[in-house]
């Protein structure tokens, strides 16, 4: 009785332990076309504004030619209603995009995730106070607040990166609280606290690592919220000030010359739809990796 009970789990014991079989498994899930294609999108878009200044012809603000003029050899998207190079305005626009919105979310994210793993880790009054203070500033609607902040104070671009880094931490915060409170509970932090290790080592070691890739994916939501935040801003004339452009300043300032000089109009749109979809293409892989795991 207790041989036949035995003998499936030995035969299954081979293929469970090739790691080699495993590892290509694994890969297969995670490495999808929609992966790939997000990637590439992101990586290219990075990469051009990362060498913005090395793959601009012209400098940004530099009236080199006549308004409007349609995209040719010499101007390869044509010019703006100044003048200006506009593929040149463009690489420039979107380093300042990713700039932006990337240093934003980056505080939104440290600060979110320290608050949350605080409260999380704590509970009781520690995380009712915390929770309480997240749910004020979540009440405010984030254009709303980038509206007063820059009527108060003027428009720059720290102001800019700052306003969306506190719209935005909130939210951070409730992710990283659940993910904490899950994973406190688990035997392994249990047994780092009956060992007597402190929060910092038990938040650096045991419960940030395990939510490494839901915070990803939460960078990368974030990320496209801040960036149409910044370009809906832009539009309104309280975002990036001239003579510095994202993309969402160089849909409006060329607007009233759309039917002359489409293209001034048009690839900074191009460009704010594809860096959106992308990112936002990356995060489902990410999300799908880490919905796999934990399934696995």
């Amino acid at each position: 009785m207790s041989d036949a009970g035995a003998a499936p789990a030995v035969a299954a014991l081979p293929r469970g332990l090739d790691p080699a079989r495993a590892a290509r498994a694994r890969w297969r899930r995670t490495v999808t076309p929609v992966a790939i294609i997000g990637a590439a999108l992101v990586g290219i878009v990075v990469a051009v504004a990362l060498a913005a200044p090395v793959l601009a012809p012209h400098p940004p603000a530099a009236q080199i030619a006549k308004p409007l003029l349609p995209p040719g050899a010499t101007h390869l998207l044509g010019t703006d209603e100044f003048g200006r190079d506009e593929l040149s305005r463009l690489i420039w626009g979107a380093r300042v995009s990713l700039y932006v919105g990337g240093l934003a979310v980056l505080i939104a994210l440290g600060l979110g995730a320290t608050a949350g793993v605080i409260a999380g880790f704590f509970g009781g009054w520690v995380d009712e106070i915390v929770s309480r203070l997240m749910d004020a500033f979540i009440s405010i609607p984030s254009k709303m607040l980038a509206m007063v902040m820059v009527a108060a104070f003027g428009s720059s671009v720290g102001l800019l990166i700052l306003t969306a880094a506190f719209s935005y931490t909130p939210g951070a915060f409730r992710i990283a609280r659940s993910l904490a409170v899950n994973v406190k509970t688990l035997e392994y932090v249990q047994a780092a606290r009956a060992r007597g290790e402190r929060l910092p080592y038990i938040a650096r070691v045991e419960i940030l690592p395990n939510m490494v890739n839901p915070m990803l994916a939460d960078f990368g939501l974030r990320f496209v919220f801040v960036v149409l935040l910044l370009s809906g801003m832009s539009f309104l004339g309280l975002g990036v000030q001239p003579p510095d452009a994202d993309l969402g300043s160089l849909v409006r300032e060329n607007i009233s010359g759309l039917f002359e000089g489409a293209p001034a109009v048009v690839m900074p749109a191009i460009a704010i739809a594809t860096l959106t979809v992308s990112v936002n293409l990356l995060i489902d892989s990410l999300s799908g990796r880490s919905t796999r795991a934990a399934e696995n």
